[in-house]
């Protein structure tokens, strides 16, 4: 028998399990758009009213493995707090909506983001397939809980990397029973999930996402749900020709992990090739920072750092990372998880150099050895930041050329929250842009706008020909005068000299 024709008996068993955790099967499961206040923030729009969509009843399962279509490939994950209707709701206020709540328990949103093309907002291919909905492994006692003061946390094989509570919902949880019961009879049974935090994502298939629903009771006891835990497979399932395809886009594959859409555009072919990086090596800082005067650009440099490495050239593309001052919700927001820093770090690629905008405060750390490592990892050219730097004496040996402002022993979340990346920043005094090409040695750091960089280093590389010829002249006893810069008898001398050269 084939793996597909297993598949329908497979969820089915799946999903009368969920309906055994929660007593009968639902009539209706509810999912909320967005609902916490750092999921709005990351997504740049803030919702005026709640908005919901319907997942089927055989979406639900109490977790293990989802296998989904095959030729699919963008699987999201967003773990949420699922609640379940203990009685009937019709109109009812905010008030009274948490006396028909009889259960919370944890759940996980998943979807496979390549058939959502064809049905945005309803989410039916997306998000209602068999398996896609897993709540559990337990239930909580509604009326021990206090709605507003409820967490829940999500992690991605082992790691931490969603958690709030329902204190920052943007409706609270009352409030979204009391939304859905204005037009909609809620019966016993029905579970609604609540919306998930900032920093869902995407797993590969065979990577674990657990959630976790906890609370403290209102007599003081602390309750969870215990770790639900699901998996993604891509199945033997081929999809006819008249269905929907899957379509794994840019613009998908950025919904879904919360990662900027240009890390999934293709990439035009590099300004900084191997040729180009190559001249860079060999022009001195001083000659390119005179040549980028010429072109009216005085405000290139990264100044007041210090380099792990002197007497190492830096030459490569700008990733740019932005820290803002430390705002305790913030950090919780966005600090922790598979934050803006971790993401950047875990998306380099050879050559690139990370400028970090610290606001020139060395007080503490910006990145310390794990993150040198992850870089020396991935090829990164270099690492620049105007803040403080942990491990500095691991991160000096790890060898990546690193310039910083000095080293601190304190965690980033003293003073700064990573916020974003690959965005124009400002680092040591100078606007660096995603793209730019960085170069350093012991004279400092330059930013070089990429449009200009192969008409800048061949005149570079001329001026340095020059410049090396009267020195040679220098050394023979010539005086400098007419000679630096040289008048028209010296240059005269000097192209005769460099067309015999090159007919030799």
């Amino acid at each position: 028998m084939h793996a597909s024709s297993q598949l329908p008996t497979d969820s089915l068993a799946s999903a009368e399990a969920a309906w055994g955790l929660l007593g009968s099967r639902p009539g209706k499961v509810f999912a909320m758009h967005i609902g916490y206040r750092g999921r709005a923030a990351q997504k740049g729009r803030t919702p005026e009213a709640p908005g919901f969509f319907l997942k089927p009843a055989t979406s639900l399962s109490t977790g293990g493995e989802v296998v989904m279509p095959a030729g699919t490939e963008i699987f999201g994950f967003e773990g949420e707090i699922a609640i379940v209707i203990g009685s009937h709701a019709r109109a009812v206020d905010e008030a009274d909506a948490w006396a028909h709540v009889a259960s919370v328990t944890a759940s996980n949103d998943l979807g496979v983001f390549d058939l959502r093309w064809v049905d945005k907002g309803a989410n039916i291919r997306s998000k209602g397939g068999d398996g896609m909905t897993p709540i559990g492994p337990a239930l909580l006692d509604a009326t021990r809980l206090d709605p507003h003061a409820i967490e829940v946390r999500t992690w991605l094989d082992g790691e931490l990397v969603q958690e709030d509570s329902t204190s920052t919902l943007l409706f609270s949880l009352p409030q979204i029973v009391s939304d859905l019961s204005q037009l909609i009879t809620l019966e016993p049974g029905d579970v609604i999930l609540t919306g998930t935090p900032a920093n869902a994502s995407t797993l590969s298939p065979g990577q674990s996402v657990e959630v976790e629903v906890t609370a403290t009771a209102l007599d003081g006891e602390r309750l969870s749900t215990g770790r639900l835990a699901s998996t993604v497979r891509v199945g033997e399932q081929r999809l006819p020709a008249y269905s929907a395809q899957p379509k794994p886009t840019p613009d998908q594959w950025a919904d879904a992990s919360g990662r900027p859409i240009a890390e999934f555009e293709p990439q035009a072919a590099p300004v900084l090739d191997d040729e180009l990086r190559d001249k860079l090596s060999r022009v001195a800082l001083a000659t390119l920072s005179s040549g980028l005067r010429k072109r009216g650009l005085n405000n290139v440099s990264i100044d007041g750092l210090r380099s792990t490495q002197p007497g190492k050239r830096m030459v490569g593309t700008a990733r740019t990372l932005r820290y803002v001052p430390n705002r305790e919700d913030l950090f919780k927001s966005h600090g922790g998880g598979y934050n803006a820093q971790k993401r950047l770090f875990d998306s380099l690629q050879p050559g690139e150099v990370v400028v970090i905008e610290a606001r020139g405060d060395n007080r503490s750390g910006t990145l310390g050895d794990i993150l040198a490592l992850r870089a020396r990892h991935l090829g990164a050219a270099g690492l620049v930041t105007d803040g403080g730097v942990r491990d500095l004496d691991v991160v000096t040996e790890i060898g990546v050329p690193t310039y910083h402002g000095g080293g601190h022993p304190a965690v980033l979340g003293r003073l700064h929250v990573p916020w974003s990346f690959d965005e124009t920043i400002a680092c040591g005094g100078a606007t660096v842009q995603p793209g730019d090409i960085i170069v350093g040695d012991n004279d400092g750091v330059l930013v070089i706008p990429p449009a200009l960089a192969r008409e800048l280093v061949e005149e570079s590389l001329q001026q340095e020909a020059e410049e090396e010829w009267i020195a040679a002249q220098v050394e023979a006893g010539h005086p400098v005068d007419g000679l630096f810069p040289m008048n028209a008898e010296w240059r005269a001398k000097y192209e005769a000299e460099t067309a015999a050269t090159e007919g030799s």
